[in-house]
């Protein structure tokens, strides 16, 4: 088993279900966001990777970033919209879209939260402290059309869509906007080439 760790969260690796059952049964664990993580978290992760699995392989990585139209975000007051479970019981007041905002060069960072409506104000209102992101809470049609016209009563110039859907194809955004796209890359050695190498040999060798 292959499970990924987070150290923007660090300790929630042992205090998520069902992140760490898959962290005590993993053979290989990926921490992910080196890049973007503070050295105290990353090493907060590490040793609660060696206290609760000290057998499993670990492996460094980065997320790089992309996004499709850099002059959307350059010089421009944005609106980031991230993956809403992420916001809300997963904690996180960073994602893809803030590291990309920052990244290439938005002049501000709009705060969504005088211009929500409906389901999506009530969801500020259970998790006040999403702080300058826009969730996307699209479990069903309300909540779609409110997300949809949250965004288009923000003040902004253009909107940077960190979610992991192409959002643009289930609402509609007349603002201007750009998905941002992140991959794993892993650094130094060992990688997921060598990692899955060595365990296909071992399936193999059964």
């Amino acid at each position: 088993m292959i499970t990924v760790t987070d150290p923007h969260r660090p300790g929630h690796e042992l205090t998520y279900y069902p992140g760490e059952v898959t962290l005590r049964l993993a053979d290989v664990v990926v921490i992910n966001k080196i890049d973007s993580s503070d050295f105290e978290n990353i090493l907060a992760v590490r040793e609660n990777i060696e206290r609760v699995n000290p057998n499993a392989i670990v492996v460094d990585a980065a997320s790089t970033i992309s996004v499709d139209n850099a002059e959307a975000i350059k010089g421009k007051r944005v609106l980031v919209v991230e993956d809403g479970p992420t916001l809300t019981h997963g904690d996180m007041k960073i994602g893809a879209g803030i590291v990309a905002a920052k990244r290439f060069g938005a002049a501000e960072i709009i705060d969504p939260r005088p211009y929500a409506v409906g389901k999506i104000a009530e969801t500020f209102s259970i998790y006040p402290n999403i702080g300058n992101l826009l969730p996307a809470m699209g479990y069903g049609e309300e909540q779609m059309r409110d997300l949809q016209s949250t965004i288009d009563n923000t003040d902004c110039d253009s909107v940077i869509i960190a979610t992991p859907i192409d959002l643009g194809r289930v609402i509609n955004i007349s603002k201007p906007h750009t998905r941002v796209a992140y991959d794993l890359q892993e650094i130094g050695h060992p990688d997921m080439e060598d990692v899955l190498k060595n365990l296909i040999g071992k399936i193999k060798g059964k």
